[in-house]
């Protein structure tokens, strides 16, 4: 069963899990026309495929330490701090530690069409 998104004019927590980290599971918090939260849990070396969406996204590394691979090089993400790609960058997400991200995403028609490559 998957679980409910947000919706609009909720409060959504995405404070660092800590020592729940290693329990957690990642996400889509909420889901709109046009935008899209996912919470990702990454367990350390373990990488997110390839990929790309057609427009923008955000990368935002909430805790842990987690590589934006991209074909150009990679961003190293350290807690706090972000990223923003252009449309259609193929990257992949990879990390070194136990780790969260958020990944915002713009929609076209409620859907980020991903892409794998």
């Amino acid at each position: 069963m998957a679980l409910p998104h947000a919706q609009l004019l909720d409060v959504i927590g995405v404070k660092p899990l800590g020592d729940a980290l290693i329990d957690a599971f990642s996400t889509s918090l909420i889901k709109t026309e046009r935008l899209q939260l996912l919470h990702l849990v990454l367990p350390a070396r373990q990488d997110l495929p390839e990929h790309h969406v057609d427009d923008e996204c955000c990368i935002h590394c909430l805790e842990g330490d987690v590589g934006v691979v991209m074909p150009g090089g990679t961003r190293h993400l350290s807690a706090g701090e972000l990223v923003v790609l252009p449309a259609r960058q193929r990257y992949s997400l990879s990390a070194r530690t136990d780790s969260a991200v958020l990944v915002t995403l713009m929609l076209r028609h409620g859907d980020a069409t991903p892409n794998a490559t």
